[in-house]
């Protein structure tokens, strides 16, 4: 394909025509059925301080969550909520109970579906802002209340989700189609906008896609917004960043508030919302006072995920990043699973991608400066177990699901756009990435000189959670903490 791939060697083609995301103009779900290596060392012996750095951007079936959460709802007027305590409480249709048991393999709502789910389905239908840790069930929560929110028997757009990424509009779409397999309910996506022939106009009752692509399909009038009744922000505090989304986050609130024939009920779901993202969200939901909003929040110190095991590896040198991660971690990645690398800039990814595969080693690497087919192509192939390390810059720091990590490696620990200030929001969803569903998980932070070790222990007293230090060329050590881990018998 295009000289610019960045797999593993041989397998340019393996890939064809399975590119995730590459989907048709609508869902229906019925029925039953580079000779860079030598330069990084200079990069990072420099620092490598410049570069250029991708904004952070979920086939679950199975959850996670520590039995000790404690989840604090704020319910919004007298309206008096009961948790569920199964799916069938909910009242949903025989057609989507069939979709949650057979396809999802979900036995029971997890806790903060039980607590949530009654919030959203219960009449007024009210706003609400909810977060809570990476793998304990929010996407089904959004995506549950759009399917059952919508009149399948109504051809127009009737529920939006809005995602920061591309690969974030993907995954949800597999969610909608699998969840809502056994309905009449269509859905389609702004990754299929681009089959859409002239003058079309989109008559699916669900829509998913990124901001700029749905603002651009509202301009050019193919989405209209007089049905729509719900919408979804999924990684809400990244849409509504102020220094990103947030304003054009708002005009579309704006529009949909003027254009909809019927009250529009927001969700907003995240990981993590820091104070100031958290009022903004509520202004903005509320409409500055004018309506009532229900709110779930689980406490910060309860987010740092204890079902993942995260450790400190203090680097002499930048350049012994690369030596832990040949001679200590990736020796025992067969019997880990699937690996994510995390650099703060696309270019280190490039260059470590290209040094990782000079060594022999199979790795594919993503970054926001690939086009979408060979974004999708990566992800696939991951995704689909041909490769097992993947390098990724912030954009896939969000959201991204893979049964199969349970490994995280924070090669660059992450930073604010200052390089000083922590970035405790992303360590979260980065770490997230490993442990999903249940499944065991380890977190691996390499930092080398006292700025880096300074950020990481700036992030460790924010979330209440100690990261032990590993000595960087101890292999014993290593195993005894993956085996620590769960993740080999050492």
């Amino acid at each position: 394909m295009d000289g610019g791939y960045e797999g593993p060697p041989g397998l340019e083609n393996s890939a064809a025509g399975t590119q995730s995301g590459a989907h048709s103009p609508h869902l229906e779900m019925r029925g039953a059925g580079a000779d860079e290596g030598s330069d990084l060392h200079e990069r990072i012996a420099n620092g490598h301080e410049a570069g250029t750095v991708d904004e952070p951007t979920n086939e679950p079936q199975g959850l996670q969550e520590p039995e000790t959460e404690d989840i604090k709802t704020v319910p919004a007027g007298n309206t008096i909520y009961s948790s569920a305590t199964s799916f069938e409480d909910l009242k949903l249709s025989p057609e989507l109970l069939q979709g949650l048991y057979t396809e999802m393999k979900f036995e029971k709502p997890s806790r903060i579906q039980a607590t949530t789910l009654p919030m959203i389905l219960q009449p007024p239908f009210r706003s609400l802002i909810a977060q809570a840790h990476n793998g304990s069930g929010k996407t089904t929560c959004f995506t549950l209340a759009m399917l059952s929110r919508v009149d399948p028997h109504i051809n127009q757009p009737q529920a939006l989700c809005l995602c920061p990424t591309r690969e974030l509009v993907s995954q949800n779409v597999m969610v909608l189609e699998k969840m809502g397999r056994y309905t009449s309910i269509k859905a389609t996506s702004t990754i299929a906008s681009a089959s859409f022939p002239r003058n079309h106009r989109i008559t699916e009752q669900v829509m998913v896609g990124t901001h700029g692509q749905l603002k651009n399909l509202y301009s050019k009038r193919i989405l209209k917004f007089q049905g729509v009744r719900i919408v979804v922000f999924d990684e809400a505090d990244e849409m509504l960043k102020l220094d990103g989304f947030g304003s054009d986050s708002v005009r579309l609130v704006r529009d949909l508030r003027r254009d909809a024939q019927q009250p529009v009920q927001f969700l907003l779901f995240s990981a993590t919302f820091n104070e100031r993202i958290k009022s903004y969200a509520l202004r903005v939901t509320a409409d500055d006072g004018k309506e009532e909003v229900n709110q779930v929040f689980v406490p910060r110190e309860d987010l740092s995920l204890d079902v993942i095991k995260q450790y400190q590896v203090e680097c002499p040198t930048p350049i012994d990043k690369v030596v832990v991660l040949e001679e200590m971690i990736f020796p025992q990645c067969e019997k880990l699973g699937q690996t994510i690398i995390f650099v703060r800039t696309r270019e280190i990814a490039r260059t470590l991608h290209a040094a990782l595969e000079k060594a022999g080693h199979r790795c594919t690497s993503i970054r926001g400066d690939l086009d979408h087919q060979l974004r999708d192509r990566v992800v696939n192939e991951f995704r689909t177990g041909i490769t097992k390390i993947l390098i990724a810059t912030d954009v896939l720091s969000r959201g991204f699901d893979v049964t199969q990590v349970t490994l995280v490696i924070n090669y660059d620990v992450p930073v604010e756009k200052d390089l000083l200030t922590p970035a405790y929001e992303t360590y979260l969803h980065r770490i997230g990435r490993s442990g999903r569903f249940g499944r065991k998980g380890a977190a691996f932070n390499l930092v080398s000189g006292a700025k880096e070790k300074q950020i990481l222990s700036s992030i460790s007293e924010y979330f209440k959670h100690e990261i032990p230090e590993v000595p960087y060329n101890d292999e014993d050590e290593f195993l005894n903490v993956l085996k620590e881990a769960g993740l080999t018998d050492g």
